[in-house]
């Protein structure tokens, strides 16, 4: 029995990035549908933001630059534009496009340090 090749490299990638595209685009689900499917998922994850800005609010010391980032992409919540994830994203990510020399620490810390801290 011969096998076949299988796809070509990219392949899965451009049908997903096609896909992604086309979600975007149109939602073959009615409204009632997606609250139905994805309500209680989001009700918890609401629940857990809230949990942590009250530990935040109730601990002693300085907030650091991820608040601030945080509060802001929170902000991009009440937008009433169907790219909240992106400007949720962008809220927390490093704009530039130049590359630095020498990272300034072993890992991530989820949010971008602005200018007049990096």
């Amino acid at each position: 029995m011969k096998r076949s090749p299988g796809p070509k490299p990219g392949a899965a990638l451009s049908l997903a990035v096609a896909l992604g595209e086309a979600r975007m685009n149109s939602c073959p689900m009615t409204r009632q549908q997606v609250l139905d499917l994805y309500f209680m998922d989001a009700r918890s994850k609401l629940i857990d933001i809230a949990a942590f800005l009250d530990r935040v609010d109730r601990a002693g010391g300085d907030a650091d630059f991820r608040l601030k980032a945080f509060r802001q992409a929170l902000a991009e919540l009440q937008k009433a534009e169907p790219t909240r994830a992106k400007g949720v994203l962008d809220s927390l990510s490093d704009p530039t496009t130049k590359p630095i020399e020498k990272a300034p620490g072993k890992g991530a810390v989820g949010a971008w340090p602005g200018a007049e801290e990096s």
